[in-house]
């Protein structure tokens, strides 16, 4: 796939801990993981799901960030991007995205196939593929169960990006299939009617709510703050 220069300059940017990994966004990043592992002592988190209410609040600048900071800490990690309709993985990382979920989930490559090495040490990534005409059904299915627990035999944690709760029902699904769920917020954009409805949407199918990643703080520059309240 073919990028300009423009274009991955910007990736860049927005992987912000890899790039710049002494700066307070990217402290920021790493205080987010290590909150994360305390929150899973009594439960192990495996798999992590990382979603927003709307588009536009951050979760995928969240997510990589995420995925290169326990990268960092020499956990064996996998970022799988589940948001097949509008997939940002393999831009981000400037990986081809010709093998990845969707061709997995249809039997047109293998595992090992679509999963594919990044610049960071420690993280892989399986981006989206093609986009189908059924994504919600394919999430839904019992060999994306499967795929999920062959996955957790090959890496320590598993990062899920997928669609903001409010657009459609894939994020809804994929929280039943993960250890736990962070919701993104972008920070004085937001309406709080709009998060309390992703929360609920999330809590109405048992989801693991870990707690809210607060995107774009005044005082952190561009980068996130993690709290958890009823």
């Amino acid at each position: 796939m073919k990028h300009t220069v423009s274009q991955l300059t910007e990736n860049k940017k927005k992987l912000i801990t890899d790039s710049e990994p002494k700066s307070p966004i990217a402290e920021a990043y790493r205080t987010l993981r290590t909150n994360l592992q305390y929150s899973g002592l009594d439960e192990p988190i495996r798999t992590l799901m990382i979603t927003s209410a709307s588009p536009r609040e951050g979760k995928s600048t969240t997510i990589n960030n995420l995925a290169i900071a326990y990268a960092q800490a020499e956990c064996k990690v996998l970022l799988l991007d589940a948001d097949m309709r509008k997939p940002t993985v393999h831009q981000a990382f400037g990986v081809s995205n010709r093998n990845g979920l969707t061709g997995v989930m249809t039997g047109h490559c293998t595992t090992d196939e679509a999963i594919q090495k990044t610049h960071v040490k420690g993280l892989s990534v399986m981006t989206a593929g093609s986009v189908p005409p059924n994504p919600a059904e394919m999430l839904a299915s019992n060999k994306m169960d499967q795929l999920l627990s062959q996955l957790k035999d090959q890496f320590d944690l598993i990062l899920v990006d997928t669609p903001p709760v409010l657009a459609v029902s894939d994020a809804q699904i994929m929280s039943t299939k993960c250890d736990g769920v962070l919701l993104v917020v972008k920070a004085g954009e937001l309406k709080r009617g709009l998060a309390l409805r992703a929360k609920e949407q999330l809590s109405f199918v048992k989801a693991r709510l870990l707690g809210v990643v607060l995107n774009q703080v005044k005082g952190i520059e561009a980068g996130p703050y993690y709290y958890y309240g009823n």
